[in-house]
């Protein structure tokens, strides 16, 4: 049975090219979102980071499946061991000087429905809290113009 997709909103306080800049340089990711070994925003490119709960630990495994500079990111989400795929969709909208983010998970229903890590309330938590409020503090805090 297929899922609602995860669907977070807001509305940040930087051009669309400063925040696509936070969302695909690597050296800015792990400020706010996750200490990535490499990542480039080019189809096919594939990347893996670790994350989870204090108790569980999982390997992600990702892969970008499109790219619109300074519009779209998508990637695959699936975990080390585990079936199922879904997918994470960044999407940029110009608004008055800002930055409209939605971001979209989609695929939930994929993940083993028995593992409580898996719930879609506890993914609703992690994106609120990345981009509600990491990545906002990040781009405030940022002096750097965008490129």
């Amino acid at each position: 049975m297929a899922q609602a997709p995860i669907v977070v909103t807001c509305t940040l306080p930087a051009s669309p090219e400063k925040v696509w800049q936070a969302l695909t340089d690597r050296d800015q990711m792990k400020e706010w979102y996750f200490d990535l070994a490499a990542f480039k925003p080019e189809v096919g490119f594939t990347f893996q980071f670790t994350g989870g709960t204090e108790e569980n630990s999982y390997l992600h495994l990702c892969e970008v499946t499109e790219v619109i500079p300074r519009q779209k990111l998508t990637y695959s989400w699936r975990y080390e061991g585990y079936p199922g795929i879904t997918y994470v969709t960044f999407a940029l909208l110009p608004v008055e000087g800002k930055t409209q983010l939605t971001l979209t998970h989609t695929g939930l229903e994929t993940f083993p429905q028995d593992n409580p890590d898996f719930a879609a309330e506890n993914f609703v938590a992690g994106w609120q809290e990345i981009i509600g409020q990491l990545l906002p503090a990040y781009l405030e805090k940022d002096p750097s113009p965008a490129s």
